[in-house]
């Protein structure tokens, strides 16, 4: 077989970065929603802070001590606010610095491979990732100086990864196919462990820079590492492959976007994007698969590699989910219900096997977040479903924590409910069960399985409101108020483009915020307001109303965590295609900002390179050191430039060096507490 490569196009939805187009139920989408609350003539006079302040009255509770009221200016912000940027580097506010730290192909464990381009599929298995993601530092006996980093790594590019022939035009999201149309195996095996999450030790020298260190905690979780399912669907015959017969097993994690960190100190990751691996060319498509957009066509192609894997043949081949035996014992039909779902890892024990925790539901999970857990109440956890008209969840365990016995098992009885907000500033929770609104067997949910493994379906029934794309969430430590950001909807119709947001598309996004009743996260009903309208000074919007500036205009929020002191950092995520072009091209290329949630006063405090985007976000216990992981850096190269040598980007390099996701190290020169 010759080794010549030909480009293998990819799926235009997945290019675009979204879920296949669809019509959403009948329930008013978001956007409409708030049409009915901030009247058109509102934000056309600048009233918008007005609105919020005279119809969530209450919302935001007392202004503590200490505290600044609305249009003063926040004590939370002390850096200066760094420029829109469209160059091949790093920048930060003056006064801090910032150090390169475990990117792509970094070895961390086995015998410690050093990168190369060319290294193999077995060597990728010992180093870094690619396309680092959520991220959480855990630190080792309290340290500030020492812990384990755990990140996620959401794809691989495969122009990236590859020696592919002089001169072929591959996009972002392109495949190098050979002659006869199949996949090179080696090739799809360094894209399966680019994928997962890598876990490693890391240090602080006394000269200030952080290092990995060589440990046996160290380790790689890929799209082939094996896997053990919990709760409801663990054993269904839904999750019964050659692989397990007994549907009590599965193998690898993809697509792994967001996390959650638990209260008994594991990591949650999560799965996303995973219908864009499958191909399922025909027969009778269930709601299982329909309604996530599994079709005939896939982005990475892997299942292609089949027919040269020899005995290793399977573990490519379950890529194509087409019925092609008399049982799914002898076929891969049922290995896209086998993701979807978020995934507990202890990071301190190398020998445990990760847990798909099945009751957390089954849909396009962008991340996790816990509300503060109460000793005796129910742990509640909260996750949105990143893609345009999905919708935000929540899920109350039905045991009580207690922090002596606390482990994953919580999340494996309880109540998955999914949001409503209606124009009132009200919200319910609909709880996802049989029998209750609606879901019952005439429509598909006799038994929850059925409800956990088709989530969306069961929401659609429910009457929950279709979101613009509902990514990361936060709780703010002070208060408990939840915040969400929504990337985008461009798919949003002219009639639905009415009051806060008043565009027939929603290219830019926005930050929602609740209250849950009686500041209960476990309570039925919640009352919601808008944080922020991202976009530029003629349509982005802050908390009190005023336009964005030079300082914070943003698009397309992503990312969300706060600090201990209730700083709010916020990521971007224009996607690599529209970087710095038509609408776009004001905000540069995709940062982090910094905002107080009180006064809503935010600043730009960090700048990616061209491509990238910025993603994962945590400090050390004492706040003076922050990681940011830079993601995909000259994505946005065209096919052609491709071909001809020309990257948008060689961050973290220089000259014409390989462009590599990597972790950011962001330190002040004075020593002092990030953002302070």
């Amino acid at each position: 077989m010759t080794d010549k490569a030909i480009p293998g196009p990819a799926d235009p939805a997945f290019v675009a970065n979204e879920e296949p187009a669809r019509t959403p139920v009948a329930q008013p989408d978001f956007q409409a929603v708030v049409g009915a609350r901030y009247p058109r003539r509102a934000i056309l006079r600048g009233g918008l802070g007005l609105a919020i302040g005279s119809l969530f009255a209450g919302l935001q509770g007392p202004v503590r001590a200490g505290e600044q009221g609305p249009g003063k200016t926040s004590g939370l912000l002390g850096f200066k606010a760094v420029p829109v940027s469209r160059a091949d580097t790093a920048v930060v506010p003056p006064g801090y610095r910032v150090q390169v730290l475990l990117p792509w192909g970094e070895p961390i464990t086995g015998s410690y491979p050093a990168f190369s381009p060319g290294n193999s599929g077995a060597e990728q298995a010992m180093q870094m990732g690619a396309h680092h993601d959520g991220m959480h530092f855990f630190p080792l006996a309290g340290s500030s100086r020492e812990g384990l980093l755990v990140l996620n790594h959401e794809y691989a590019e495969p122009r990236l990864m590859h020696r592919v022939a002089a001169g072929l035009a591959l996009g972002s999201y392109d495949v190098p196919l050979r002659e006869d149309g199949s996949r090179d195996p080696d090739q799809v095996l360094k894209e399966m462990h680019a994928h997962g999450v890598s876990i490693v030790r890391i240090r602080r020298g006394d000269d200030g820079q952080w290092r990995p260190l060589r440990d046996p905690l160290n380790r790689r979780i890929t799209a082939l590492t094996p896997m053990l399912f919990s709760g409801p669907l663990r054993g269904d015959p839904r999750l019964q492959t050659a692989y397990s017969p007994d549907g009590t097993r599965g193998r690898g994690t993809l697509n792994n976007c967001a996390h959650g960190v638990t209260p008994w100190g594991t990591y949650l990751t999560c799965e996303e994007n995973w219908r864009y691996y499958f191909v399922r060319e025909q027969g009778e498509m269930p709601a299982s698969l329909s309604r996530y957009g599994v079709g005939p066509l896939n982005a990475w192609r892997w299942h292609l590699a089949a027919a040269n894997a020899g005995e290793e043949a399977a573990q490519y081949a379950r890529f194509d989910a087409t019925p092609r035996a008399d049982s799914p014992l002898r076929d891969f039909r049922n290995e896209p219900h086998a993701f979807g779902w978020v995934v507990e890892i202890d990071p301190f024990d190398p020998a445990s096997t990760p847990v798909k925790r099945t009751h957390l539901g089954r849909f396009a999970h962008e991340g996790v977040v816990f509300a503060p857990v109460r000793e005796g109440e129910p742990v509640v956890l909260y996750s949105g479903d990143d893609a345009m008209f999905e919708y935000i969840y929540k899920f109350v365990s039905a045991r009580p924590y207690h922090a002596a016995t606390a482990s994953g098992s919580l999340l494996d009885e309880g109540t998955l409910y999914a949001a409503r907000f209606d124009s009132d500033g009200s919200g319910e929770w609909l709880e996802l069960a049989p029998g209750a609104n609606g879901l019952g067997p005439e429509n598909g949910f006799a038994s929850l399985a059925d409800v956990l493994l088709n989530t969306r379906g069961a929401a659609d029934v429910a009457g929950a409101t279709p979101m613009d794309r509902p990514e990361w969430g936060a709780v703010d430590p002070a208060t408990g108020q939840l915040y969400f950001t929504l990337t985008k909807n461009t798919r949003r119709s002219v009639g639905q483009a009415a009051g806060a947001n008043p565009r027939a598309e929603n290219t830019m996004g926005q930050i929602v915020r609740w209250r849950e009743a009686g500041n209960d996260h476990a309570a039925s009903t919640f009352a919601w307001e808008l944080f922020l309208l991202a976009g530029d000074a003629d349509s982005g919007r802050d908390l009190q109303g005023k336009p964005l500036d030079a300082a914070n205009l943003l698009a397309n929020p992503d990312g969300l965590w706060f600090d201990a002191d209730r700083r709010l950092w916020i990521q971007t995520d224009i996607s690599d295609e529209v970087q710095n072009r038509g609408p776009y091209r004001p905000m540069g290329n995709n940062a982090m900002l910094a905002a107080d949630p009180d006064t809503g006063e935010l600043r730009r405090f960090f700048t990616g390179p061209p491509g990238a985007e910025i993603t994962g976000v945590v400090t050390t216990p004492d706040q003076t050191t922050l990681f940011v992981n830079v993601q995909h850096p000259g994505a946005s190269t065209a096919a052609e430039d491709f071909a001809a040598g020309r990257w948008d980007s060689h961050w973290p390099g220089s000259g014409s060096s390989v462009p590599r996701s990597a972790t950011v190290v962001i330190t002040r020169e004075d020593g002092g507490k990030i953002g302070a």
